[in-house]
């Protein structure tokens, strides 16, 4: 067989992958994330049955229920201590003097979920901020499984929202210091324990508390408490903007509870809205749906947003584009490495900014099929770049459907998995790698503080190749010192990377290697277990020899004719040849 030795230039696919390989990459949770309200941003401990009901009821009269609003939580406010004898939950007397089963099935009659609330600690947030001295004594600790049993068998709520001031010392009055990787897999544990497969429960920690958590909750909170100004909005989506890698399995980042319909502008409204969609956070709107307007309402239910929401794919929306102080998001959906993306263009400034959007950081090809996704109507078509204008604060929200999906070469590492991520101790001490915005690095944004621990490894787990073959992979890199790693594909055993050195700690160096890697996802990762690596810039993937390639004349059942064949140099496979595994490549006809 004739081997055809490949340039370096990226092959493009029409569709991606067989079928069989695209549902190996779907995550075994079909579930998106979760829809509803919560009385929290509004009302705080200040609920009662009543309101509670009303809300619900709302939820369904509004429209809510039926754009996926499933879920109607109870948070703080609703304990009334501890029964001295037995240890267990009481109710407040006052707020709930028919306790909280009827409230259950009346939300269940409505065809929603019930969530509930408490904390990791022996004590809730409410009890010491909120003057709600009743809440005192009545978090999860020392009472898991009894609490657990009494929430999800007994009552049959269906989501738990997990605080954590009680074990945080500087958080409760009896300064206990527990450790959030116990409790939050002790409480998970104990929901198990009752027999319970459906509830999902939230870890409030504030902060992305480790990579762990992926294992133990549904989702978890990655920032402090959101309120209602931009200042707060703008604060969390920049805290979430290099987090999607830790967004995977049916598990997701919690930006938390929704503003929307309080104080914010409408046109904070809709990036806040627009924003914690396509980031697949979870929504929960925090407003009085009882009186809420109607340009907020048909916000809330608008179907296209949140069918970036709750796509199956489970992806969060990463960054591929900075244009000054503003982002460009994407990410796939309906289908992985596919034609059709959504993008966001997001401007956190206090000024209107145009920014041209550039496809070919999307990895979309030909004439591009636009729809807005705010306006929900068809927005024409693009192809190369597309100029958006954007008031203070304004995002626009498109998916895009491409005649070709180019293969991606360029790979920030702020968009890979970094093994022991967490920001709740000093990641210098622990060690972990962070993602640290730097005006020098190729995507506005270098990875450092890497390796000095077999866990503080960078991972890129998502490296698709259209076709197997020998590539080239160029990592791309800042140290002034001499440091060194190791890489390693698909899992095969590390080899050495040493001498690596740049002339500062701003110019980035680079260093090359050929690996094989496989059609269809790959994974690359970087390492040092005993010192620190250098700060990750990107890494480059090219194409130099694909496995059991030849010549189209040598390939007799590959009927091809020329205008089945778009012929841009080697960035376009044929629309029709595609079952017969045809790539043009610097202008020639190729064939498996």
């Amino acid at each position: 067989m004739k081997s055809l030795y490949l340039s370096a230039l990226a092959v493009a696919f029409v569709s991606l992958m067989p079928r069989s390989l695209a549902a190996q990459d779907v995550p075994a949770n079909t579930d998106g994330p979760t829809m509803g309200w919560s009385s929290w941003n509004t009302y705080g401990v200040n609920i009662n049955e009543s309101l509670i009901k009303q809300q619900a009821q709302a939820m369904v009269s509004k429209g809510l229920r039926g754009a996926g609003y499933l879920y109607v939580n109870i948070d703080d406010g609703y304990f009334g201590g501890r029964d001295a004898e037995t240890g267990h939950l009481l109710i407040h007397p006052k707020r709930f003097p028919n306790g909280l089963k009827g409230i259950v099935d009346f939300i269940h009659s409505k065809g929603l979920k019930a969530g509930i609330y408490s904390d990791a600690g022996h004590n809730t947030c409410g009890s010491k901020f909120n003057g709600d001295s009743i809440g005192r004594g009545v978090g999860l600790y020392e009472h898991d499984q009894m609490d657990c049993d009494f929430f999800f068998k007994e009552l049959g709520f269906d989501f738990i929202k997990v605080d954590f001031c009680g074990g945080s010392w500087f958080h409760n009055d009896d300064h206990l210091v527990l450790n959030e990787r116990e409790r939050y897999t002790a409480i998970a544990k104990a929901i198990q324990n009752t027999g319970r497969t459906d509830v999902r429960m939230n870890a409030c920690r504030w902060a992305y508390p480790g990579t762990w958590i992926n294992d133990v909750a549904f989702s978890w909170r990655t920032t402090g408490d959101i309120n209602c100004s931009w200042n707060s909005v703008r604060d969390i989506i920049k805290e979430n903007l290099y987090l999607s890698a830790f967004c995977y399995g049916g598990r997701y980042n919690d930006m938390d509870m929704l503003e929307v319909g309080r104080s914010l502008t409408a046109e904070e409204d809709k990036t806040h809205f627009g924003m914690w969609c396509i980031m697949s956070s979870p929504l929960l709107i925090g407003c009085d749906i009882t009186d809420i307007n109607e340009t907020t309402r048909k916000l809330l239910i608008n179907r296209e947003l949140i069918a970036l929401n709750q796509d199956s794919l489970h992806l969060q929306a990463y960054v591929c584009q900075r244009a000054g102080e503003c982002y460009v998001l994407v990410k796939d959906i309906v289908e992985r490495f596919g034609t059709k993306r959504a993008f966001a263009v997001y401007n956190p400034t206090d000024q209107e900014q145009t920014v041209t959007v550039d496809f070919t950081a999307m990895d979309l090809a030909g004439t591009i099929q636009l729809r807005d996704c705010f306006k929900k109507k068809d927005a024409g078509t693009a192809e190369g770049t597309l100029e958006v204008t954007l008031p203070a604060h304004g995002t626009a929200i498109y998916t895009a459907t491409a005649e070709q999906r180019v293969m991606r070469t360029h790979y920030e590492a702020e968009t890979a998995f970094i093994g022991n991520y967490q920001e709740l101790e000093n990641n210098q001490a622990k060690p972990n790698g962070i993602a640290e915005e730097v005006g020098y690095a190729s995507g506005g944004c270098q990875v450092s503080w890497l390796g000095k621990h077999a866990d503080n490894y960078l991972e890129w787990r998502d490296v698709y190749c259209p076709v197997a073959g020998s590539y080239r992979l160029t990592f791309a890199y800042f140290s002034q010192e001499t440091r060194s790693m190791k890489y390693s594909v698909n899992g095969e055993t590390a080899k050495n990377l040493s001498n690596l050195r740049s002339s500062n700690w701003q110019t980035p160096a680079t260093r090359e290697v050929t690996v094989h890697l496989n059609a269809g996802v790959n994974t690359v990762r970087l390492s040092n277990t005993s010192a620190w690596m250098p700060n990750m810039d990107y890494m480059k993937v090219e194409l130099l020899e694909a496995d059991g390639i030849q010549d189209v004349g040598q390939a007799p059942t590959a009927q091809v004719t020329d205008d089945a064949i778009y012929d841009l140099v080697g960035r376009r496979l044929a629309n029709e040849s595609q079952s017969h595994g045809v790539y043009i490549v610097n202008g020639k006809k190729i064939a498996k």
